[in-house]
């Protein structure tokens, strides 16, 4: 039989979840919601700074190219876990010599950094950021090995930061934080014949804002039932045809337990939410004019005009599920942006070395505050693909080095880089394990976006626009000798945009691999890498390409 004290232990992890969930802005996260592990009571700080010499080769199999070239890099791999501070970074600078004129020089960053600092027991530090390269258009290529000359491509940068505090008043537990974000993309490349249709703006930069705050008071504390307020500010500006994103949320939740294991749960809020923009400066034939670096030109003296506007009351329901300390499943089911919405989560961590996590979501977004909460909700520790020849881009599923912490993907939000508003509903799945000498890990997910944009604003094309992907990787690495071992990645991805009056054809698939054998001697290190891939944009032939690699790197 049970204690009254194991029942209270299970009621007060279910009323945790309950604050997280309650929050309007982020619906769902799926690694809060497991109870805390122990604290390490060792110590474990590591910093591995390298450089680095390839040479590549990329042929176009379908009768195109043969292009070679030279790359030098540094790298720095950095990482800490203490009892007050979790984090990781892995950045890599790579310089591009190209042989001859088909590959010019190119220059690229690559990294991903995640840190917890607890300063305090009632406040905590945060921060993220992501440098790497992903698709641009909606339309035409959606390169995968990132290799020679790859066009329809951007570099982005994402960083944000803030701090988190947590206190009690009684029965009742309070949470508040805030957030400082930027994202900056790059002009993109182009040279794809696939690509068709008319003119698409690009994304520039953006600079965003989010406070949150919440009161709680878990079951049995007061009343038999658990009771939420929270309340959120959300603005973010964007200087593409200077963009903005401005949301007010207030919301209550209950949580009724039902058994030690199960609760039910209902929230009501209210939210308003506008996104609006100016519009582009035109010639005399419609066509917007750009600027130097091909972006539209903004005419000032335009009115803004609102893209996306709701301004009401949202409802939920669902139920909260966890039967022990390793699984947590949490549904909702209600009504939002003028239709049925579903968001959730659920976790199962078997072991240290083995964890699950899906998460299923739904709001209205735009692409810088998409991307830094995608960033956010990846795990302080993950792998960083250090002995990748071709390199981790971090443009995928980013998988975690302990079951606690399985990873998460971000190929929703790097389906195609929108300037416009939109409305993002889909799922992801991530598992990641660890066996002997082995790791794995899959990641497998939907996306669906509908785009939103000033029906009357002249030159744009995206009103109503309704894309949707679906994407798959699979990741290996094992180690041979303490010296040597072998890496292979393997990819797929269907694109939609949805729309065939503007883009010719709307399917696009991605797909292909890559493997690695590496083996050190010392500080220095040698990789040899192959990778396949291709696509295919509608009817049209697949574009089959090959890549080949040797490399050394010097660890210091």
């Amino acid at each position: 039989m049970r204690t009254l004290h194991t029942r209270r232990m299970k009621l007060a992890l279910i009323a945790g979840g309950c604050v997280l969930a309650a929050l309007p802005v982020t619906p769902v996260v799926a690694q809060a919601d497991l109870p805390a592990q122990p604290a390490q009571s060792s110590r474990r700080v590591t910093i591995n700074p390298y450089v680095e010499a390839n040479q590549t080769l990329s042929a176009d199999l379908n009768g195109g190219d043969v292009l070679t070239y030279t790359s030098l890099a540094a790298g720095v791999d950095a990482a800490v876990q203490t009892q007050r501070i979790s984090g990781q970074v892995s950045y890599r600078y790579e310089h591009r010599f190209g042989w001859g004129d088909r590959l010019g020089d190119d220059d690229i960053h690559s990294g991903l950094a995640r840190v917890d600092a607890r300063v305090t027991p009632n406040l905590t530090l945060e921060a993220a950021g992501i440098a790497t390269r992903s698709r641009s258009d909606i339309r035409g290529a959606a390169p995968g090995v990132l290799v020679g000359n790859v066009s329809n491509v951007s570099q982005i940068y994402s960083v944000y930061a803030g701090p988190s505090f947590t206190s009690n008043a009684g029965p009742v537990t309070l949470n508040a934080n805030y957030r400082l974000g930027y994202t900056k993309v790059d002009t993109p490349t182009f040279g794809d014949a696939g690509l068709g249709g008319q003119r698409l703006d690009y994304y520039d930069d953006s600079i965003g804002n989010t406070v949150t705050a919440s009161a709680s008071v878990r079951p049995g504390a007061i009343a038999p039932f658990g009771l939420t307020v929270s309340g959120a500010y959300d603005r973010e500006t964007a200087s593409q045809l200077k963009q903005r994103y401005e949301g007010y949320y207030g919301r209550g939740d209950i949580l009724q337990p039902i058994s030690p294991y199960v609760a039910l749960t209902a929230g009501v809020g209210y939210e308003k939410i506008e996104t609006s923009q100016k519009d582009p400066v035109v010639d005399a034939t419609g066509t917007p004019v750009l600027d130097r670096d091909g972006r539209f030109v903004t005419n000032e003296a335009s009115p803004r005009r609102v893209a996306y506007r709701t301004d009401g009351i949202y409802y939920d329901a669902g139920v909260v599920w966890r039967p022990n300390r390793r699984t947590s499943v949490e549904g909702h089911v209600g009504r939002r942006y003028g239709s049925l919405s579903y968001t959730g989560t659920a976790t199962y961590q078997a072991s240290d070395s083995v964890g699950l996590a899906v998460n299923v979501y739904d709001g209205v977004q735009t692409f810088g505050r998409q991307l830094r909460t995608g960033i956010g909700n990846l795990p302080t520790s993950f792998l960083s693909g250090n002995q990748q020849g071709f390199g981790q881009q971090f443009n995928g599923c980013v998988f975690g080095s302990t079951g606690a912490q399985p990873g998460g993907c971000l190929n929703d939000v790097f389906q195609s880089i929108s300037t416009a508003s939109y409305r993002a509903r889909g799922i992801d799945g991530v598992i990641s394990a660890t066996r002997g000498r082995s790791t794995w890990g899959a990641g497998i997910g939907y996306a669906n976006r509908k785009l939103y944009a000033p029906r009357l604003a002249p030159g744009l094309v995206v009103a109503g626009l309704d894309d949707e992907s679906y994407y798959g990787q699979l990741f290996y690495t094992r180690r041979l000798t303490p010296v040597s071992g072998v890496n292979a990645d393997l990819f797929v991805n269907y694109y939609d945009s949805g729309v065939d009056d503007i883009t010719g054809d709307t399917g696009v698939w991605s797909y292909g691999g890559t493997g690695t054998y590496f083996h050190n001697f010392g500080r220095l290190g040698t990789t040899a890498s192959l990778g396949l891939y291709s696509f295919k944009v509608g009817d049209l032939d697949s574009d089959w390409s090959a890549q080949a690699l040797i490399g050394a790197r010097y660890q210091f």
